[in-house]
């Protein structure tokens, strides 16, 4: 199977510092600071890269599961807002939520709602994350003519 890579450097100390991330793939390079993780500066941080990778395995993950039940999704589209917390004496990622919307022709609310849920519990980044609350709302949306 696929082993993919990214990397990332850190120059400075914690607070004046400044990093750089980059996937392996050259797809992405961006910066990131103490700024842009923990106040509001640009950049990046490995909290939003977390929250793309989840949005993009969770609608990837649901449209396997509704094709392998018949149904052809014609679009997909999650957010991921991920939480970081202090906790104790250091800082957790506590929570990422998902929200969904897709439009798929010929199901019914409660069909698309346990594909959802499937989709949330099985995809690998969940998965990887499974320490973190992950909650879903996921909105079906109706298509023309359905």
């Amino acid at each position: 199977m696929a082993k993919r890579t990214s990397g990332a450097g850190w120059e400075g100390t914690l607070r004046e510092g400044k990093g750089t991330a980059k996937l392996g793939s050259g797809a992405f390079e961006g910066q990131y600071s103490f700024a842009s993780r923990f106040e509001e500066g640009t950049g990046t941080n490995p909290e939003e890269l977390i929250g793309a990778a989840q949005a993009g395995l969770f609608s990837m993950a649901l449209a396997a599961g509704l094709t392998k039940a018949g149904f052809n999704p014609a679009r997909i589209s999650t957010t991921a807002s991920v939480s970081l917390e202090k906790v104790s004496e250091g800082f957790k990622i506590t929570t990422i939520e998902l929200d969904t919307e897709a439009e798929i022709p010929n199901i019914d609310e409660a069909a698309f709602l346990e594909q959802a849920e499937g989709a949330k519990k099985n995809c690998p980044v969940s998965q990887a994350l499974a320490g973190t609350e992950i909650t879903l709302v996921a909105k079906l949306v109706k298509t023309a003519g359905a």
